[in-house]
């Protein structure tokens, strides 16, 4: 029996994770994950996937991200009478409406706001659609792109051309943004895609817990390095032993390397669907047109001109059941929005290493001090595994051993019980 073939449906790897980080109360972030159940459901909407950031007082924050998470998707696969792209255009402004009125409803929410990030991974390709500063990011071989602009005053005065980029000017707040869900009652939503996708590709969404303590190009190295289950846990460990000054959100997407299908061209995803019931309706209305001639040349007048009607309604059906299947299974060819907005070559090098080693001695330094119960044995399997590879200048493999040892460690430290009184390690201070 030959073995089943993978579907692209069964080739995606995801996994997301949410988490309050090292100086926060509450957790004011949101995700949601919809994978496609059916041949049908993912070639119609792909799987989806969303990050939301709050914003408010008290909790509405939180309410404002988790309202963004839930509508946005349920919106999104109720407009199946609209493309994908603006369907989930149209979800976003319909989560906004939502959520405006839920503010101007209550004094305690008033004014909430979120940022949104979606993207939509459909067989012709992945569509985003984006308020705010979370981020959508893709890694391609060793080059990471951003793949959303940020919705934020320093990015608005770049693109103005008010200083160059790549110079950051310290006077300038990095997290004030200038778009969001819910304050007003009308949001510009931007479109971006349809990007191609391609086995191998890992698609990153965060906000900006992620983003504002982990640089891209590390992003980029440590998604080529870790499955994506590893990676998210490891990104969050990063900027939470970077300070972890905010909520940190991270989903992962990565296309299996080998064994699945290519994707669809939007052109071949409007073909393939109807492509026999094309040529039926087709024969159909010729041969009905022959038969009108062969009536018509036989005197049976009011028959021919019958059966002509039908051959004209055949060819007619043909023309209106394609156009609705390009509407509502592939968007337009044109490219919508700029990105990438940035890009990085991401191959793990020495000077990557050198850094993860360093974080991997911080943290032993710290259980030590603190007097912690660790698990030694496995620590230090990882931290010679790294080292042997990084004596053979095997750079990936030693970046993948210290990011192990890395959230093992962090793993460990999560489950001890602090003594009343002892200050917090240095990587929490």
């Amino acid at each position: 029996m030959e073995p089943r073939r993978p579907t692209w449906e069964s080739c995606w790897e995801t996994a997301g994770q949410s988490d309050i980080g090292l100086r926060r109360a509450n957790n004011q972030d949101s995700l949601a994950i919809w994978i496609a159940n059916t041949e049908e459901q993912w070639k119609q909407r792909g799987h989806l996937f969303v990050v939301a950031d709050g914003m408010g007082a008290h909790a509405a924050g939180e309410l404002a991200s988790k309202m963004a998470t839930d509508l946005v998707p349920l919106a999104y696969h109720k407009l199946l009478d609209r493309p994908p792209h603006e369907a989930l255009a149209q979800a976003v402004r319909d989560a906004n409406d939502q959520i405006y009125f839920r503010g101007m409803a209550s004094d305690d929410f008033r004014g909430m706001g979120t940022t949104v990030s979606a993207l939509a991974a459909l067989p012709h390709g992945a569509i985003i659609a984006h308020v705010g500063d979370s981020r959508v990011y893709r890694l391609r071989g060793e080059v990471i792109e951003q793949l959303t602009f940020d919705h934020s005053l320093v990015w608005e005065l770049r693109r103005a051309g008010q200083f160059p980029a790549g110079e950051t000017l310290s006077y300038i707040p990095k997290n004030i943004i200038t778009r969001s869900l819910g304050p007003t009652p009308e949001v510009q939503v931007d479109l971006e895609g349809p990007f191609p996708i391609q086995p191998g590709d890992v698609f990153l969404l965060c906000t900006d817990g992620l983003s504002g303590q982990v640089r891209d190009e590390e992003i980029g190295k440590i998604l080529s390095i870790l499955p994506p289950k590893e990676a998210v846990q490891t990104l969050i460990d990063l900027a939470n032993l970077r300070g972890g000054p905010d909520n940190v959100t991270v989903i992962v997407a990565r296309v299996a390397d080998a064994g699945c299908p290519p994707p669809l061209s939007p052109c071949a995803g409007q073909a393939r669907a109807p492509c026999w019931l094309s040529w039926a309706m087709w024969l159909a209305a010729i041969a009905l047109a022959a038969a009108g001639g062969y009536c018509l040349w036989a005197g049976r007048k009011a028959l021919a001109v019958g059966l002509v009607a039908m051959a004209i309604i055949c060819g007619a059906a043909e023309k209106l059941l394609g156009w609705r299947l390009r509407a509502t299974v592939a968007p337009s060819l044109e490219r919508l929005g700029g990105a990438p907005y940035a890009r990085k070559e991401c191959r793990p090098d020495l000077e990557f290493v050198t850094e993860l080693a360093r974080i991997t001695r911080q943290l032993r330094e710290a259980a030590l001090e603190a007097d912690w119960n660790i698990k030694w044995e496995e620590f230090h399997e990882f931290e010679s595994q790294a080292e042997t590879a990084t004596g053979k200048q095997k750079y990936a493999d030693a970046a993948r051993a210290y990011c192990r040892a890395i959230s093992f460690m962090m793993e460990q430290l999560r489950h001890q019980q602090v003594k009343e009184g002892d200050p917090p390690p240095p990587f929490m201070r």
